[in-house]
């Protein structure tokens, strides 16, 4: 496979938690513009992998290449820089910080990013307009439902365009009619960006819109497989 074509190329990545390990030589590669599902019970160590992807942890062992970058080599302040400038995250509960707009939510990596507020609006406006939630753009975080906050979450990972998702979860805490909203927005704004994703997720029927199925158990993969949407 032609490297130009990855976004992750992680080879034989351990971590550990103090004695217990983790991760024990895990290697995957994800193709540019794919979804792939990450699943395994709970402690199998799909959460410590998306982490060590996401550059939120820096593995004990291995080799792990993401939109260009080592992490594995990488300082703890350029991991971040990494995250902000070409990563995006949603998490199970949004995490969009209360005391802010849905529309400053969203607007907040392209400020962090050096884009002046009067560029960041129209564009995280429009954003929120394409997840139907343009009409609460202006209410606080806290006040909205928890569907309308989980699209702003999602806006708010895809409105730089990064080079992957990472979403961990991200319809957990949902009804089966609002999550369904949550993943065909996620997916669909990824595809037209050229984005990659990678989605832990306990439930088949979630996975099933992904192109790719990845299992992990006991900190080793232990299948690759195509899905179905």
């Amino acid at each position: 496979m032609n490297e130009s074509t990855l976004t992750i190329d992680a080879q034989d990545v351990h971590l550990s938690y103090g004695q217990t390990p983790a991760l024990r030589g895990v290697s995957l590669i994800c193709r540019t513009g794919e979804s792939v599902a990450l699943m395994g019970p709970s402690g199998s160590g799909k959460s410590s992998l998306l982490h060590c992807l996401a550059g939120v942890l820096r593995p004990d062992g291995g080799q792990l290449t993401v939109a260009g970058a080592r992490l594995d080599t990488l300082s703890e302040r350029a991991r971040s820089q990494l995250r902000l400038s070409r990563l995006g995250m949603v998490f199970q509960f949004g995490n969009l910080i209360p005391e802010l707009t849905l529309l400053e939510n969203v607007m907040l990596p392209l400020q962090l990013l050096g884009e002046r507020a009067v560029a960041a609006r129209p564009r995280a406006l429009a954003l929120l307009g394409r997840l139907q939630v343009a009409e609460v753009s202006t209410r606080l975080a806290g006040e909205v439902s928890g569907g309308e906050a989980q699209r702003a979450a999602v806006a708010r990972a895809l409105v730089h365009e990064p080079a992957v998702l990472f979403a961990d979860e991200p319809t957990g805490a949902l009804d089966t009619a609002s999550a369904d909203r949550v993943l065909d927005s996620l997916l669909g704004l990824a595809r037209e960006t050229g984005s990659t994703v990678v989605l832990v997720t306990h439930e088949n029927r979630i996975a099933a819109h992904c192109d790719r199925l990845l299992s992990i158990r006991d900190g080793v993969m232990v299948a690759h497989d195509a899905v179905t949407g």
